[in-house]
């Protein structure tokens, strides 16, 4: 009885651990948000960066071909994560230079998912950490900059 008991509540721990793990994966599910079908490649001025768990975010002003300026927002991985990779989030004052490819989000607005972020001084960063996004580089980007 004792034994039978013990494997019960060993089965239900178990079961519980599992339950609680699954939003954790939905919630770093690239494909819920973003758009692999339509990557960007942008460069603007960051306006801020917000260092927080469970994932960071840059906004940067974006200029457009007519002279208007777009502010974009794009999520990062964890800061830990981040600064582990060698990028600081003083790397990333307002007025800096950045260079960013990504994929849009699925909303259609300016926001979107970083997989590399380059700084003017060449200095380049992997910055998304879902296990589902697709990866990206400047030789496979083909599209018209947004």
């Amino acid at each position: 009885m004792r034994e039978s008991l013990g494997r019960l509540l060993a089965i239900a721990a178990g079961m519980g651990f599992l339950a609680g793990a699954m939003p954790a994966l939905a919630h770093h599910a690239f494909a819920a948000e973003y758009d692999a079908d339509q990557p960007f490649d942008l460069t603007g001025i960051v306006t801020k960066a917000r260092w927080t768990n469970p994932h960071s975010w840059l906004y940067f002003d974006v200029k457009g071909a007519d002279g208007s300026v777009t502010n974009w927002g794009v999520e990062f991985g964890a800061p830990n994560n981040l600064e582990d990779s060698g990028l600081k989030k003083t790397d990333l004052q307002a007025g800096t230079k950045v260079h960013i490819l990504g994929y849009r989000s699925k909303n259609g607005g300016p926001f979107g998912y970083s997989v590399t972020l380059t700084l003017d001084d060449g200095r380049t960063f992997k910055t998304g950490g879902a296990q589902d996004a697709p990866a990206r580089t400047a030789l496979n980007y083909s599209g018209d900059g947004a």
